[in-house]
């Protein structure tokens, strides 16, 4: 007879509370929008897209939409970074990245904002919305770059949610 044991083992720093069960890592992102949480929640995205240019070393995927790919660049992480770690909900959203940049569909074009120094780069940008299970609606803002017309994530962030709809 043989028994398997459950052996756990729980990593606390200052950005994260990880969780290692037989050696399958589960990060526990915190709920509440506590200055502390937020910026937890900050290098959670970060770390997420560290390791997801690591398995896609061409930083891109394919949109269905769209019919071309959409790029990850430096100004992808920051603005996911800051806008998303506020909300609960839009940091969930963005560790589905990859089914959000291939599935993602174009709602309207809208001009950049005159001022901001990451949307300069743009000559447009693309609003585009995808549905997750259990988040809701994902808007995915993609950056259209001059000349080059390369279509850039810019942010991604969870703009309905489960439980609204049902109040």
């Amino acid at each position: 007879m043989f028994v398997i044991l459950n052996i756990f083992i729980i990593f606390a720093d200052e950005n994260k509370l990880t969780l290692n069960l037989n050696n399958m890592e589960k990060t526990f992102i915190p709920e509440d929008n506590s200055v502390a949480s937020i910026k937890i929640r900050e290098q959670i995205i970060r770390d997420f897209y560290r390791e997801w240019k690591e398995r896609n070393p061409s930083q891109r995927k394919f949109n269905l939409s769209l019919k071309e790919y959409i790029n990850i660049r430096m100004v992808s992480i920051i603005e996911t970074s800051e806008h998303a770690a506020k909300n609960y909900l839009s940091t969930l959203a963005v560790l589905q990245l990859d089914a959000i940049l291939i599935g993602a569909k174009k709602k309207s074009v809208k001009k950049t904002k005159k001022g901001n120094k990451n949307q300069k780069p743009f000559e447009k940008m693309l609003i585009m919305e995808y549905e997750l299970t259990g988040i809701g609606i994902v808007k995915m803002t993609v950056g259209v770059r001059r000349r080059t017309h390369e279509k850039v994530q810019y942010c991604i962030t969870a703009i309905d949610s489960i439980e609204k709809r049902h109040l």
